[in-house]
């Protein structure tokens, strides 16, 4: 990425930036936030502890950071996900045929499939490799390099094209990856040769594909923040930052930031917000699953994860008294079907520490007739039995491959959650 700094690029966006280039994967973005947790002087350890102080735990793609006082009594968590809509491949993804190389995907999450066309690709994920003595080890790979594209038909051959495009993700979504010749060689052999390994070593691997074009501002008044995977590495980011420079806790509260992996597929994984990963640890921070239960009234979790702006293009296609502007501020995330998890309580205690800081707000919810997404809220509430809030920043083309928001929405959420993190007020019973 380049390493220029504008005169409106402040240091929190700079961070950001860096952040979003090295995160292509949920493995790399949570080993980003473990390492920045431990150079803010977390202990980084392998299974949750009750010991006061500050940790940090990683699970794959899944990542918690928590501080804990000497007497914990309630716990304010910040939860969001790693994950991005993108194309992963296949296990066997070598197809070769009509001189080209081809790797097959399947797609993961509900991508905006024309937005991965004609774009310049790279490759991330991990691969396990076996050692001498027969065990595994996993080593993960970063390759910001144009190795793949997938191009579109011409529209001499599709005169139709621009009344509406097609795609069939089996057929169409097929990135190349070279020209066929007579020195064939697969997928696996060319990683093992980057990765300096031998071929027979790599037992399996998690590669996915992501857009080379770095995170920039945007504007004639460099306004706007373009970027791969805002939804939801800037939640993360400003998660992260609000726990490392808030203010030590008070009243018994317990500091939680809890980063899932899968929340783009539905989220019931081990490392998603419907398995056990933060139950476990509220379990064993509060001493027994009867203690957690009896603190988590006090207690609230704030879902953090991107909100739909209006799109000026397609005004039609949101409610007319809950239009969102991009740099409005901070979206509260609303729907009776619980598709968000927002209720009375945890709207009102989000507006009146967003009153304390001088912070606007915004009430998201969807048209009848346009069915919302969801978020972590829901699953985490339903698990944890916890208060929980749905709020994120506004943004425009959600799940593309390059998206695009507010170039100061990023820092005003990480004061939000800094605030929010540093209330000494209970939630409202």
């Amino acid at each position: 990425m380049p390493s220029d700094v504008t005169p409106t690029d402040s240091a929190f966006l700079h961070d950001l930036r860096s952040f979003l280039w090295q995160s292509p994967s949920p493995f790399h973005a949570a080993s980003h936030v473990t390492r920045r947790a431990q150079t803010a002087g977390f202990t980084q350890v392998d299974a949750p502890t009750s010991e006061p102080g500050q940790w940090v735990l990683q699970r794959d793609g899944a990542v918690i950071a928590w501080r804990t006082p000497p007497s914990p009594a309630s716990v304010r968590v910040v939860g969001a996900h790693t994950d991005s809509p993108n194309l992963r491949l296949r296990p066997r993804p070598d197809r070769n045929g009509f001189g080209y190389r081809q790797l097959g995907v399947e797609v993961y999450g509900g991508a905006l499939w024309n937005s991965w066309l004609d774009r310049d690709l790279g490759l991330s994920g991990r691969v396990a490799v076996s050692g001498r003595n027969g065990s595994s080890e996993l080593i993960p790979f970063l390759f910001h390099e144009p190795l793949l594209r997938i191009p579109q038909l011409a529209i001499h051959l599709d005169r139709t094209v621009n009344e509406g495009l097609k795609l069939n993700p089996q057929q169409h979504l097929v990135p190349l990856f070279a020209l066929h010749d007579q020195n064939e060689f697969s997928f696996v052999e060319w990683l093992a040769e980057k990765i300096g390994v031998q071929a027979q070593q790599i037992v399996s691997f998690e590669a996915m594909t992501h857009d080379l074009t770095p995170p920039t501002l945007l504007g004639a008044d460099n306004s706007l923040f373009a970027s791969a995977r805002i939804d939801n590495l800037v939640s993360c980011h400003s998660a992260a930052s609000a726990l490392l420079n808030c203010q030590e806790p008070t009243n018994g509260q317990v500091q939680v930031v809890c980063l899932f992996d899968h929340e783009e597929v539905g989220s019931a994984t081990a490392t998603g917000a419907a398995g056990p990963l933060l139950l476990n640890l509220l379990e064993v921070l509060f001493g027994g699953r009867q203690q957690w239960f009896s603190a988590a009234p006090d207690s609230i979790l704030l879902s953090a994860d991107a909100a739909h702006a209006t799109h000026p293009n397609y005004p039609d296609r949101h409610d007319n008294e809950h239009h969102i502007r991009l740099d409005g501020g901070p979206v509260l995330k609303h729907n009776v079907n619980a598709r968000y998890a927002t209720d009375v309580r945890t709207a009102s205690y989000v507006r009146e520490i967003a009153s304390e800081i001088s912070l606007p707000l915004q009430d998201f919810v969807s048209r009848n007739d346009i069915p919302c997404g969801s978020t972590i809220g829901p699953f985490a509430a339903s698990t944890l039995g916890i208060p929980t809030v749905d709020c994120g920043i506004p943004q425009l083309s959600m799940h593309s491959a390059r998206e695009l928001c507010a170039a100061q929405e990023p820092k005003r959420f990480a004061q939000l959650l800094t605030a929010f993190f540093e209330c000494p007020d209970p939630v409202a019973r």
